[in-house]
C-alpha cells in the first residue's frame, strides 16, 4: 500500500513543488483552480477562454515559482498573475476598450438595495458592462488595487481608470433598479 504524505503548510509544498515534485505541483493546482478560475471568469466573459488564460497562468506560476519569495500570500502572488494573464488576454484579442475621459465626474456611493444576488447572478451583471468598464470595476472593488496602480496595469491615465469605474458603477446601479423591480425576481439583461 503506498502512504501518500500529507504537507502541513504550504511553504513546504511550495518548496516542493520547486524543486519539481509533481504531487506538490498538482496539490497546489488542485488547490488553487477554482479560485483562479474564477479570478479569470471575471474578466472573460467566454468560460473557455476562461479556462485557457487560466492554464496559461499556471504555466506561468510553475515556471517561475523560483521567483516567489515567500513574502506575503503564494495566494495574492498566483493571483497577480491571473489578473495580469486576462489583462494580457483582452489586450491581445482587443476586447478591451476604454471611453473617453468625463470632464467633472465626482464619486457618489451606491445605493443601498436589498437585494440578494447570487453568484451567478452577480457574473451576469458584470458580463453585461463593456469590457473596460468591466475590467476596471473588477481591478478596483473586487481586487481592490488602486487607481494609480490600475492606471499602470491598463496603460490608461487615472482619470480614465476613475471614469470608467463611474460608468460601470452607474450601469449596474441601473441594471441593479430594473431587477428590484421585476415581480419574479428573475435577472434579465
Amino acid at each position: 500500500m503506498k502512504v501518500i504524505q500529507f504537507y502541513k503548510n504550504e511553504t513546504q509544498l511550495v518548496k516542493r513543488a520547486i524543486k519539481q515534485h509533481r504531487d506538490a505541483q498538482r496539490q497546489l493546482y488542485n488547490q488553487y483552480a477554482p479560485k483562479m478560475l474564477s479570478v479569470c471568469r471575471r474578466y472573460i466573459k467566454d468560460i473557455h477562454f476562461a479556462e485557457e488564460v487560466m492554464l496559461n497562468g499556471f504555466l506561468k506560476v510553475f515556471t517561475n515559482l523560483e521567483k516567489f519569495k515567500f513574502e506575503g500570500s503564494f495566494e495574492g502572488w498566483v493571483r497577480r498573475i491571473m489578473v495580469n494573464e486576462s489583462i494580457s488576454f483582452l489586450r491581445k484579442e482587443k476586447q478591451i476598450f476604454f471611453t473617453e475621459d468625463i470632464v467633472g465626474y465626482h464619486e457618489e456611493s451606491w445605493n443601498n438595495i436589498n437585494t440578494e444576488l447570487e453568484v451567478e447572478q452577480i457574473q451576469i451583471l458584470l458580463d453585461a458592462l463593456p469590457e473596460g468598464y468591466r475590467t476596471v470595476f473588477v481591478l478596483y472593488a473586487i481586487e481592490g488595487y488602486k487607481h494609480s496602480e490600475i492606471a499602470e496595469m491598463l496603460q490608461i491615465s487615472e482619470s480614465t481608470s476613475k471614469s470608467q469605474l463611474f460608468k460601470a458603477r452607474k450601469m449596474l446601479q441601473r441594471k441593479l433598479n430594473e431587477l428590484n423591480m421585476l415581480s419574479d425576481g428573475a435577472l434579465k439583461i
